[in-house]
């Protein structure tokens, strides 16, 4: 799915009413209905408070007002007088809803007589769309402020008031509706995506308003939203055999760090890898080549510090970093391995390999174009320096991409994978389950897999992404996010595969 951005929403509607053709109002009917629908059969209330503002925004809290009404629910709407000025579809559904003679209509110009709610009645913020250019201010802003300080459930339309669709660091935080979840429609915002915006954003959810697939498929997006549909998983030859499926090499683990060479392992080899050889300390040999009985291994002495690269071209994908520690044999085995690879094998680069690499940057240099790095937040600052806000910590994310000719997965909720043409692919699966100790490890071990069975680099980061997230949300259906574990996400990848090959 492409994310567009404020302005090409806009265009998309207006590209919808030319050529669908449909009016503006019905399209606004069209888009409203499908929000009170899910009001209607999610958040059940004796009393609906609508807070409306003069624009198109505005015209959707009117047509759910109407409906709501229309279903004998009790309905208050307050229109935010702060201009005389309303948009033509806003005016049409207000005459709408005074003719059906339901709802409580009313203007407010200030605080003095702004509403008391009950906990239990509910707030439907439809003040400002995603058009909003510049921060909220004045009284508009208080009424923001005093329905923040409420209790009440808050469902925001198409975006929180106040919030920008894209770059908030020059707005004022206090001055944006809070949000328990967002009613928005066909594309998500970019700032949904964002960490920083969740506690305004709250839970969102998008439906489908029928713009025109013309405007969709013929307007270009550097943005876009990884869905099921999106990932083509190979499917396997009668007649193939291990080979056929690569051989990946992993250099991972360290004296106390084992773990995350076998979750590597273990991930790398459930995600359909034909053949899997670990360069591992000879500390980690024998609980290696206990646990992960599937695979091989070449072990160096990381006691006296002895280690010699094994011939790197025999293999399909290289994966480096889990658990390998940041002490000089670490960095020197790093070093070879990357200054060896003139093959140009494909690697994918994790955790201690990371914080080597942003110790060492001229290693990065030398990198093979479109070797795939997947930091968390903190691993991602390292290489960076740091950022002030998530609006630039995606531009340094498209920066170092494009410098450096990588692909970068950058983890956390809506994982984002960055490309060096300036790409960025959101993650639609996952839950806070994956918090946990290894489950980056994991994720290695499925890209490095897909590596190897010759998906290229951003497949491999944008498939093995979803896959990681799916195996987890499969786990939490029979499980609960308190107590997933990195080994439950790997024991899951079987039905997160078989739910994949069944679509």
């Amino acid at each position: 799915m492409k994310i567009f951005l404020s302005e090409q929403v806009k265009e998309a509607d207006a590209y919808t009413i030319k050529h669908e053709p449909i009016s503006s109002i019905n399209l606004m009917e069209r888009a409203a209905t499908l929000c009170y629908n899910f009001i209607k059969e999610n958040y059940f209330s004796n009393l609906y408070h609508i807070f409306v503002g003069p624009g198109n925004n505005g015209g959707d809290g009117l047509v759910i007002a109407r409906l709501l009404a229309e279903a004998d629910k009790k309905v208050n709407v307050y229109i935010l007088k702060f201009t005389d000025n309303f948009s033509s579809d806003f005016t049409e559904n207000l005459k709408r809803l005074n003719s059906q003679n339901k709802a409580s209509v009313r203007e407010i110009k200030d605080l003095y007589k702004f509403p008391e709610f009950n906990d239990e009645e509910i707030i439907i913020d439809a003040i400002f769309g995603s058009g909003l250019s510049r921060p909220v201010q004045g009284f508009v802003a208080e009424v923001i402020n005093k329905i923040n300080e409420a209790k009440n459930t808050v469902i925001a339309i198409d975006i929180p008031s106040g919030l920008f669709g894209e770059d908030n660091a020059e707005n004022l935080p206090n001055n944006i509706i809070k949000a328990d979840i967002t009613l928005s429609f066909q594309f998500p915002k970019l700032s949904f995506l964002l960490p920083d915006n969740h506690k305004y954003v709250g839970r969102f959810e998008l439906f489908d308003i029928g713009v025109h697939k013309d405007y969709i498929s013929k307007t270009p997006s550097k943005y876009y939203f990884t869905e099921q549909a999106d990932i083509k998983i190979q499917k396997r030859d009668k007649f193939s055999h291990k080979g056929t499926f690569g051989h990946a090499l992993l250099f991972a683990g360290s004296y106390g760090k084992t773990g995350a060479l076998v979750l590597a392992s273990k991930s790398c080899l459930r995600t359909g890898v034909g053949l899997l050889t670990s360069y591992i300390p000879k500390t980690s040999y024998n609980i290696y080549q206990t646990s992960v009985p599937e695979a091989m291994c070449y072990t160096f002495n990381d006691e006296t510090a002895s280690f010699t690269t094994p011939d790197l071209s025999s293999y399909s994908a290289i994966g480096i970093g889990p658990g390998i520690g940041k002490d000089r044999l670490s960095l020197a085995v790093l070093t070879d391995i990357i200054q060896k690879n003139k093959a140009k094998v494909p690697m994918v680069i994790d955790a201690d390999g990371l914080n080597l690499l942003s110790e060492n940057k001229y290693l990065l240099k030398e990198l093979p174009e479109n070797s795939i790095l997947t930091p968390h937040p903190g691993e991602f600052k390292r290489l960076v320096k740091n950022y002030n806000n998530d609006t630039e910590k995606l531009e340094k994310l498209k920066k170092i991409a494009r410098k450096y000719k990588l692909v970068i997965v950058l983890k956390g909720a809506y994982t984002v994978v960055a490309t060096p043409d300036g790409r960025l692919y959101f993650n639609t699966t996952g839950n806070p389950g994956m918090a946990t100790a290894g489950s980056g490890d994991v994720l290695t071990g499925i890209i490095l897999s897909l590596l190897a069975q010759k998906y290229n680099q951003l497949q491999a980061a944008v498939f093995g992404t979803y896959i990681h997230g799916l195996a987890a949300d499969l786990a939490v259906n029979n499980l609960d996010e308190n107590s997933l574990i990195a080994t439950d996400i790997i024991n899951y990848l079987p039905k997160a595969f078989k739910k994949l090959n069944l679509k």
